[in-house]
């Protein structure tokens, strides 16, 4: 019997009205595979979810199989996706963060009172940290933040529809310029520098990456400038370790020094483009970083700058892992790649690829223009450097603390967060954020710093630090956090997506199975593919060190 010809191709058919929306949402923009996540927004942005209408008929316009455009979407947080016969969402989203500075805070309390006295009009929802810990209890209400969150004040932004404006003492394009800025790149570009001194500089700064990994900046130059052209540059601003919010902080205030600094970078060694993903959570620094790279692609310092695309994360934590971030940037999921390779050799778009941290490049003009000892002449028991603290939690005056590397959390407390909250004594911190681990106020002495904290059992990663008080529990922010790592494991690998769900269920009891935690953490340190899942047990096994009189 001969088989019947089929008369279409398998999957969803597209509905032709739904093509010609996309048609018309994507104008002129390119088709190209790794765009795939900017049209994704596009869509949710003008009809507030992704329809399987929508998803089949940009599926059919950059010629992609409908499950790889359905399994991208589904990836990510921050797309709704709605299948046929299914309910829209409500046309607004009020986001509040559950993260552990806003759970201090109160923000179980606005999850709690706010549905019912925003109707049914309003969808309110959990959010992982979003990035605006020292302004907790943070809440987003469509992508406009409400700092120090209360009910009267989201219900007011609710009614008000609040729009982004340049925060106070914001530096634009002619501000920096009036004051010196882009003087040192158009140096490099006009070949009054050498990139091999420039490079030298910053070998001999000892300045390391800032995104939490650490890695030598200097040495991350030459390993990439030794590879063959063309190389290209990923700069990672998806700042999504809970805890850390300096990035979004210096990038509010000063964008150019940044930009200056990353394409100083770009000029050492030999970039040709340049990506730039900011997290989706920082609306209000997309808008305004759009604006100042407007303003310095019309108005240059020098010829020669590269080509600068910024891209748009999706609510994806593990997209902080760069591998994960070269993932998305390519329109994919964000899933970190198993290695070797290395992206220095092969990265974006399997070309040799530079990956910075931003606050790393924001760094880059001060350490050229002032010298290595300017940078190396600071620091504190036996440290060198500067350190820029994102401090939240139980103290009087948190936020971004540029001080000197190898401070004691007792010292950043005292001077320069104004204290601890009247009525609250030093119990504990985080020194790097979730990843980080918990120590207790007995180790408040020790310097902060790269190398110092690991022999307790902790690492200083992005310099997150968020201080506990006696009216907290150690037990219950380990709690917070595993449940944070729970929901943000990509799932590719089966220690990190089975080994956090466990280690949850396991620390939810009231007594603790220790000798089954610590096999379970030895198993995800040594298998998981990345930082996420090798990192997920620390707040466990430092409880479990530290704070044993709460599990008694």
């Amino acid at each position: 019997m001969r088989a019947r010809k089929r008369q279409a191709p398998r999957g969803r058919r597209v509905d032709p009205q739904a093509l010609e929306e996309v048609r018309q949402l994507l104008g002129s923009a390119s088709r190209q595979r790794d765009l795939l996540i900017e049209h994704l927004h596009r869509i949710q942005d003008r009809f507030g979810r992704l329809s399987s209408a929508h998803l089949a008929a940009l599926a059919e316009e950059m010629r992609l199989a409908q499950t790889e455009v359905y399994e991208v979407a589904s990836f990510y947080h921050h797309f709704d996706i709605v299948k046929e016969g299914g309910e829209d969402p409500p046309p607004l989203t009020v986001r509040v963060c559950e993260g552990l500075s806003c759970e201090m805070a109160g923000a179980q309390q606005l999850l709690e009172r706010l549905p019912a006295l925003l109707g049914r009009e309003v969808r309110v929802l959990r959010a992982p940290c979003v990035g605006r810990c020292e302004q907790a209890p943070a809440a987003v209400v469509g992508q406009n933040p409400v700092p120090h969150a209360t009910v009267g004040k989201v219900a007011a932004a609710v009614r008000a529809g609040a729009t982004v404006h340049a925060p106070e003492g914001f530096t634009d394009f002619d501000a920096y310029r009036a004051a010196g800025g882009y003087a040192l790149l158009r140096q490099c570009l006009e070949g009054d520098r050498d990139a091999e001194a420039v490079i030298a500089t910053m070998e001999a700064s000892g300045l390391r990456g800032l995104g939490g990994a650490g890695f030598p900046a200097g040495r991350k130059w030459r390993i990439v400038r030794a590879e063959p052209a063309p190389r290209l540059m990923a700069v990672n601003i998806d700042e999504g370790e809970p805890g850390t919010f300096k990035d979004r902080v210096y990038l509010e205030r000063d964008p150019h020094r940044f930009l200056e600094g990353m394409l100083v970078a770009a000029w050492a060694v030999g970039i040709s483009g340049i990506y730039i993903y900011l997290r989706d959570e920082y609306h209000g620094c997309r808008a305004l970083l759009e604006q100042e790279l407007a303003r310095l692609r019309a108005n240059p310092p020098a010829s020669g700058l590269p080509a600068i695309e910024l891209r748009r994360g999706a609510g994806a934590y593990v997209c902080g892992e760069e591998s994960a971030m070269i993932e998305s940037i390519e329109g994919k999921r964000g899933m970190p790649r198993l290695r070797p390779p290395y992206v220095a050799q092969v990265g974006l778009f399997g070309r040799p690829t530079l990956e910075h941290n931003f606050e790393t490049l924001y760094w880059v003009r001060d350490l050229v223009e002032k010298g290595v000892d300017w940078f190396t002449s600071q620091g504190r028991h036996g440290r060198k450097g500067l350190r820029s603290f994102s401090v939240s939690g139980r103290v009087k005056q948190p936020g971004v603390k540029l001080a000197p590397a190898g401070i004691t959390v007792q010292e950043l407390i005292d001077e320069y967060c104004g204290g601890m909250l009247d009525g609250h004594e030093l119990y504990g911190y985080l020194p790097g954020g979730a990843s980080g681990g918990i120590l207790p106020a007995s180790c408040s002495d020790l310097p902060l710093d790269f190398d110092t904290l690991q022999p307790h059992g902790c690492f200083i990663g992005s310099a997150a630090i968020i201080v506990l008080s006696d009216k907290d529990s150690a037990v219950a922010a380990a709690r917070n956090l595993m449940r944070f790592f729970r929901d943000e494991s990509c799932g590719q690998c089966t220690p990190c997506r089975v080994g956090t769900a466990k280690a949850l269920a396991l620390i939810g009891e009231a007594s603790w199975n220790r000798p089954l935690l610590a096999e379970l953490s030895a198993v995800m340190r040594d298998a998981s593919i990345c930082g996420l899942g090798q990192a997920a047990p620390n707040p466990v096994d430092c409880v479990i060190r530290y704070f044993p009189h709460e599990l008694a």
